[in-house]
């Protein structure tokens, strides 16, 4: 892949740390993920990108991965003026308000469960599978779970790099451009 084809790549490459640093923070919360991208700069493509992020992904547990979560709203309630999560979460939005509230219920009894908002890769995602995927993994153990977190984590952490690598002029999470 040429730089060509991702000029945010060659834009984020050659940043100042502490502007890469808010644009890392912006994919994902937790700081040693985003130390772990910044320690492999420059990046000759996407892919390497992804391997970086892919293993740093893998390797966050305790207070990295809270950290990493925290950085996620519930699934059915994006955070108000931000377009990632509103767009990342389209699949709920036209759903019916019966299916909002059962989603809503099964967050509650998630979080009581694991102590952490329910993450999935809701990009593309509808509604009903949404809520499918939430009422199967209530039944799995916390270290089940952390897996799948982890998993989850990383897709979306793909995605928002792949974003962020192929757009001309990077756009905060309130939609305006930066560095």
């Amino acid at each position: 892949m040429t730089s060509s084809s991702t000029p945010g790549l060659a834009r984020f490459n050659t940043l100042p740390e502490a502007a890469a640093t808010a644009v890392l923070h912006e994919v994902c919360a937790s700081r040693a993920w985003g130390s772990a991208l910044l320690a492999h700069r420059p990046y000759s493509g996407l892919e390497d990108l992804f391997a970086v992020s892919d293993t740093a992904t893998e390797g966050l547990a305790g207070e990295g991965l809270a950290e990493a979560m925290s950085g996620h709203p519930p699934i059915g309630r994006p955070k108000p003026g931000d377009p990632t999560s509103s767009r990342e979460q389209r699949g709920m939005a036209g759903a019916p308000d019966a299916l909002k509230a059962e989603m809503l219920a099964l967050n509650l009894e998630y979080q009581d469960k694991f102590g952490h908002v329910f993450l999935i890769c809701a990009t593309g995602a509808g509604a009903e599978e949404m809520r499918d995927a939430l009422k199967k993994r209530l039944g799995n153990t916390p270290e089940e779970e952390r897996g799948n977190v982890r998993t989850e984590l990383g897709k979306i952490n793909r995605i928002r790099l792949d974003r962020l690598a192929r757009e001309p002029q990077h756009q905060s999470s309130q939609g305006a451009p930066t560095v």
